[in-house]
């Protein structure tokens, strides 16, 4: 990637309506919850956020429906450094929605309605083509039509735009899609679906990269939660652990992860500093309750690592 390079995120956008429980309902039953709250989600939007927050000179291909939410959601990303004028409006649609249980430990369950998520098509990334070419960096994930997404991939990697693949949420992908991707970003669950193979160990991580180097990704970064993440780059892997913190909400974790990365490897850094620094990133986030309410700002993130030396 060119030092301080343009970023292009292409993803989702979700009002986040949050539940904060003790536990998780099982079928058939009703729980009350302990604190509401709606907060500006969605993948993509969460990563366009993370990355504008951290510094990244960004834009944002993505949609919203023609309501209130939509226009306060593209207010709110402008004031995140965020170059919102490829986010289109979609008439007569309703701005995509995330339903969001939040248990004691921080973990989460979340159902999506699409809305004018679903609007992201084809012909509207084939709109964003010479911004796509003219870009360092493309970042995208899975909450868009995969249609998109690869139509999207094929006019980065032909003008050498780095593809940046977050696969989430988890669905089985195309070799044809997964070949032009230059660097991916899955979980340990992500990882299973993509290769097979049940990620529990560095052992089984080490695996599983190794088959998404085969079908031809130079670049592996499973996130392994606490853990850390098991990095491998043409073959050669080792674990990155993360920061230990006190977790209250791991909604938007991966996300931060995802947006400072990719920020930190425009600005030229190597991927080890990168990682440490998307580590930091996340690891604020998860000390805060929401998604975009909890992604940190460049100087939290410089005086955390500093704190850490």
């Amino acid at each position: 990637m060119k030092t301080a390079g343009k970023l292009v995120v292409l993803g989702s956008i979700n009002a986040d309506h949050i539940l904060n429980l003790d536990t998780f309902p099982t079928p058939g039953e009703t729980v009350t919850g302990n604190r509401y709250q709606v907060a500006f989600g969605g993948k993509g939007a969460n990563q366009a956020v993370a990355a504008g927050r951290s510094g990244a000179n960004i834009a944002f291909i993505a949609c919203t429906g023609d309501d209130d939410t939509g226009e306060r959601v593209r207010n709110q990303l402008a004031s995140d450094n965020i170059d919102i004028a490829p986010v289109s409006v979609v008439e007569g649609e309703s701005t995509g929605v995330a339903l969001i249980f939040v248990n004691a430990e921080g973990e989460n369950v979340i159902g999506i309605h699409a809305g004018a998520n679903a609007a992201l098509t084809p012909d509207r990334v084939v709109a964003q083509k010479a911004l796509i070419a003219g870009a360092d960096a493309l970042l995208m994930q899975l909450e868009s039509p995969v249609e998109s997404v690869l139509a999207a991939a094929k006019f980065a990697h032909e003008n050498h735009t780095t593809v940046v693949l977050n696969p989430a949420p988890a669905r089985v992908l195309s070799d044809e899609l997964l070949a032009l991707v230059d660097i991916i970003t899955p979980n340990e669950t992500e990882a299973e679906k993509l290769t097979g193979i049940r990620v529990e160990n560095d052992e089984d991580a080490a695996r599983a990269a190794k088959a998404l180097h085969d079908k031809g990704i130079n670049t592996v970064i499973i996130t392994l939660g606490s853990r850390g993440v098991w990095a491998s780059v043409e073959g050669e892997g080792r674990r990155v652990p993360g920061f230990k913190v006190k977790a209250v909400d791991t909604i938007a974790a991966g996300d931060t992860f995802n947006g400072a990365l990719v920020t930190a490897l425009l600005e030229g850094e190597q991927l080890d500093t990168a990682i440490r620094f998307a580590h930091a990133a996340a690891a604020i986030a998860v000390t805060r309750p929401g998604a975009q309410p909890s992604v940190p700002w460049r100087n939290e993130i410089d005086e955390f690592l500093s704190q850490q030396r």
